[in-house]
């Protein structure tokens, strides 16, 4: 086919050869099939804000860095200079995590190039040589389904432990590959330290998980792997050889009230030396 004009610059660069097909649009990307050489690999070009529907949540942006100052005011401002920041920021997110993870062993496709807002990465393909279905396309015997989670438990870790939270993990951004799944789509990535919603991201993307894996293995629906796995990292204890249980039991611990009495007793104070300062401020004031 032809190729695409936000291809055409790959093409012209000899970073392709060429456009076989269009292999998915998404709410933020379109997706092609393309050749380098006597390679088949794929090309995920991004959209343009204006394009898409997929919202840059600020729970997600919290604490992700852009390169200078100007450009951090400038998206604050929403000014053109901004968004486009905004949006550089965005894709380079993903791209980021992809060679992040990779590097990390999680099983996610290998990355190529990055060039003029195209992802060129490695085709995820099924035992046939085609394109991978994704999670929701594929069914599963009860010995299936535990493998297949257990697979995706040990990534959760694994990215964990390489300080990333997927933020979005769910049987539509997960492949099946010939091998095992492949995780895929991950511009809302995290940091694990430095977000604030990381726990409850985590908690959730391995929620959808237990949930879609319990629909062919109904022993999974009582696991409680995203407490445990959180709580582990929590206390410096998770490393990628973590033996999981699947239990976690919420230790609940009585309300030290006499601290609560001190606390506030010592605002009331911190606010009664406030007031009096202040009177003597304008005492002096007056005389």
């Amino acid at each position: 086919m032809k190729a695409p004009s936000r291809l055409q610059a790959l093409v012209e660069e000899g970073i392709i050869d060429g456009v076989i097909r269009q292999l998915m649009s998404g709410k933020e990307a379109m997706v092609y099939v393309v050749r380098c050489g006597d390679d088949v690999r794929c090309a995920k070009v991004f959209k343009e804000a204006t394009q898409r529907s997929f919202r840059q949540a600020v729970d997600y942006t919290e604490n992700r860095r852009v390169k200078n100052s100007r450009q951090a005011r400038a998206m604050a401002k929403g000014t053109k200079f901004g968004r486009e920041s905004q949006e550089a920021a965005w894709q380079s997110a993903e791209v980021d995590a992809l060679y992040r993870l990779a590097h990390a062993g999680v099983r996610v496709p290998k990355p190529y190039n990055f060039f003029e807002g195209v992802l060129l990465m490695e085709l995820v393909v099924d035992a046939h040589g085609d394109a991978a279905p994704r999670l929701n396309d594929s069914s599963f015997t009860t010995e299936q389904a535990l493998w297949a989670h257990g697979m995706l438990i040990e990534q959760v870790v694994l990215m964990l432990c390489a300080g990333i939270v997927h933020a979005d993990l769910s049987e539509f951004n997960i492949l099946m590959a010939a091998d095992g799944p492949v995780i895929i789509d991950l511009p809302q990535a995290v940091d694990a330290a430095g977000n604030n919603h990381a726990q409850r991201m985590l908690l959730r993307d391995v929620n959808n998980l237990r949930v879609f894996f319990g629909r062919f293995a109904p022993s999974l629906l009582s696991t409680q792997y995203g407490p445990e796995i959180w709580d582990l990292y929590q206390r410096g204890e998770l490393t990628p050889e973590t033996v999981l249980t699947g239990r976690f039991k919420t230790v609940e611990r009585k309300a030290d009230l006499s601290s609560v009495f001190r606390e506030i007793n010592d605002a009331k104070s911190t606010e009664e030396a406030r007031r009096e300062r202040l009177k003597a401020h304008y005492a002096s004031k007056r005389v």
